[in-house]
């Protein structure tokens, strides 16, 4: 796999188009920190890590409103053969601040929100509304 958070975005849109409860993939800090913005920001209602036969798994609920995924849109900005990186004063405005956008800084994985208030740059892993 040359993409693995290209994988995990798969994994929940896929998830979510089918109305799964829950939806598991291979563990990993990055994906976890990932995993644990999107908790913080409501888009996940809960994430566990579960050791399955000595491999490591990421297990997310999704949530959902009356039936509608509360993710609309996971979209992959930056990938292995192509960084997108964003300067603290060009941070990416998703559908004027309703989404968010996910930065690996170097003070962690956060939105482009958190970004902004601590006048942070880096690369812009994904978007997700």
């Amino acid at each position: 796999m040359t993409d693995p958070i290209a994988d995990m975005l798969t994994r929940i849109r896929n998830a979510s188009a089918v109305r799964k409860e829950s939806v598991s993939m291979p563990f990993s800090r990055l994906k976890a920190a990932i995993a644990d913005v999107l908790k913080k920001e409501g888009y996940i209602a809960d994430l566990s890590v579960i050791k399955d036969a000595g491999v490591e798994q990421l297990v997310m609920n999704l949530k959902y409103h009356n039936t509608i995924p509360a993710i609309h849109t996971l979209k992959r900005v930056s990938s292995p053969g192509c960084r997108i990186y964003a300067q603290s004063d060009s941070l990416p405005v998703v559908m004027n601040n309703v989404g968010i956008a996910i930065l690996s800084t170097s003070k962690g994985v956060m939105t482009n929100r958190e970004a902004k208030k601590m006048r942070l740059g880096g690369e812009v892993l994904c978007e997700i509304s």
